[in-house]
């Protein structure tokens, strides 16, 4: 999920600055701390997830505070700390105060997301991503994660779904063959119905020819004189 929270776009640093002092400070679009667009995870008991969290200040940091803490029944514990000297460098020190942590984020990506190994039904609950920059008059933000820690993910039978699909695609299937058949019997009709206005019309000439009617090729030969 390195990279995935999504940033406000940044003004001009001098338009940034102006409507900054209009406001009456450096809120601005300061400092946010990002921890994804879903900012919740189930994960089965023994496994390993990363808990995603990025920085983003339009200002600019210097000296950036940031930490993460877990909620243990009302008590805020310290999971990870350290300062970023500024943007698209790495953390000086980072100090872990509790096992199967493990800090993996990247200065240059604004990354400061961490690991936890081997979870445990304890580790669920809300963790905190804190950020404070000093650079913005010390202006903090901070983003919460929650993590759900379950025996077995739930497999959901997609069963009804997939017989209501068929029948739906089946219905859909059969009306169109209905309506090409339909288009067929009506097309083969009109042309068997055409035919036959052909056959009447040559019928109708034959006859015509036969019996000596006016408009017909046949000659009426004149009745010889007696001597």
């Amino acid at each position: 999920m390195e990279g995935e929270a999504r940033r406000m776009p940044c003004p001009p640093p001098a338009a940034a600055l102006m409507l900054s002092l209009m406001l009456g400070g450096w809120s601005v679009q300061g400092l946010e701390m990002l921890v994804g667009k879903i900012p919740y995870l189930q994960a089965v008991n023994g496994s390993t997830v990363m808990l995603p969290c990025n920085y983003a200040s339009c200002i600019g940091i210097r000296n950036l505070y940031f930490n993460w803490q877990f909620n243990e029944n009302g008590t805020m514990v310290k999971l990870v700390d350290a300062t970023i000297r500024k943007d698209g460098m790495e953390p000086s020190v980072v100090e872990v105060y509790r096992e199967r942590v493990e800090f993996i984020g990247r200065g240059i990506k604004s990354n400061v997301s961490i690991l936890l190994w081997n979870i445990t039904f304890d580790d669920a609950g809300l963790y905190t991503c804190f950020g404070r920059n000093p650079k913005e008059k010390g202006r903090n933000h901070s983003a919460i994660f929650t993590l759900d820690v379950v025996p077995e993910l739930i497999v959901v039978d997609n069963t009804l779904a997939i017989l209501i699909a068929s029948a739906v695609g089946g219905g859909i299937a059969a009306l169109m063959g209905f309506m090409l058949l339909k288009n067929f019997t009506i097309f083969v009709l009109a042309k068997i119905e055409e035919k036959n206005k052909e056959c009447l019309v040559s019928s109708s000439g034959i006859d015509n020819t036969e019996n000596g009617l006016s408009g017909s090729k046949a000659e009426s030969k004149p009745t010889p004189k007696k001597k």
